[in-house]
């Protein structure tokens, strides 16, 4: 009785809802969107770790808020966002590529005026999952 018991215990113990394993499976974009979404969408800088190198999460972890975060490592604060992948350096052999840029356009409001803008990040394959190792400067303004 008690094996049984044990038995049933370890295979329910199997069947719960782990995120963690499907984020390995994660697309540059994916993962892209998931951290500005965690950013400026859904105010959680804990999901935004998830998706950084272990610097930027130190970084991270130092300001606290995600409204600092875009504040100071971003540069762009922005309230009502909406967010898609604008541009992407990747191929057909995405299999054999350890890193990759991801352009993701931000539209939302700064200051109160409608506004847009370009935000490009630096991803790299760590033990098969993509990670966002730098965000890149950009070269011009892009509101419009």
């Amino acid at each position: 009785m008690r094996f049984l018991i044990l038995f049933c215990a370890l295979l329910l113990s199997g069947c719960t809802d782990d995120i963690e394993p499907r984020k390995k499976n994660l697309t540059p974009e994916q993962v892209s969107l998931g951290f500005f979404t965690a950013i400026y969408v859904t105010p959680d800088l804990e999901q935004a770790k998830t998706f950084v190198d272990k610097p930027l999460q130190n970084i991270m972890a130092h300001y606290h808020l995600t409204a600092q975060v875009q504040r100071h490592m971003l540069n762009l604060r922005m309230t009502n966002v909406t967010l898609e992948v604008d541009e992407i350096n990747i191929d057909f052999f995405r299999k054999f590529t350890d890193n990759v840029k991801v352009k993701v356009k931000l539209t939302g409001e700064r200051a109160g005026r409608h506004w847009v803008d370009d935000r490009t990040i630096r991803l790299k394959k760590s033990d098969n999952k993509w990670v966002i190792v730098a965000f890149l400067d950009e070269k011009r303004t892009t509101n419009g």
